[in-house]
């Protein structure tokens, strides 16, 4: 009887970690693309940056400025942000602020971008949360090295 009671805890436990290896709705890299909202006021900047990460595979999503951001956040639940800091309304020390002081989103890489690459900048940035920071104007080496800390070898969450 222990026998049987121990080879069906075995095959139990087995099957549980096929059912967890093979699932369709855990995404992984191959499986689900990640999301990237990119928040800056400048067309230009959102828009290299949607060409360079589109290619790259990666679902991207855009925003103008703080306000617009927090909605999109909310709807879409993205898996890292790129966010420029003088922006209109709201700028991107508050954007990032309310994001991390979110419960839900907290989690959320947030990657500042900025044309400024002073230490006071990026000391403010990491006070209000963000993760990362990236001058303006960047490669498409140097963008997609900073979303790659983020990534290698992990995968996206989607809650």
């Amino acid at each position: 009887m222990h026998t049987e009671v121990s080879s069906l805890s075995a095959s139990t436990e087995a099957s549980e970690s096929l059912d967890t290896e093979h699932r369709s709705d855990i995404p992984t890299l191959t499986s689900a693309k990640i999301k990237i909202l990119i928040v800056d006021d400048s067309k230009t900047i959102r828009r290299t940056a949607e060409n360079i990460l589109a290619k790259e595979g990666y679902e991207v999503i855009t925003a103008e400025d703080g306000f617009d951001a927090l909605s999109k956040v909310v709807e879409s639940r993205p898996d890292i942000l790129l966010m420029d800091i003088m922006m209109p309304r709201l700028d991107g020390y508050q954007t990032c602020a309310l994001i991390k002081n979110n419960h839900d989103y907290h989690h959320i890489p947030i990657i500042m971008l900025s044309s400024k690459d002073g230490l006071f900048d990026r000391a403010k940035g990491r006070v209000v949360g963000s993760d990362d920071y990236l001058t303006k104007p960047f490669s498409r080496d140097e963008l997609l090295t900073v979303i790659s800390r983020f990534f290698a070898g992990s995968k996206p969450t989607s809650d």
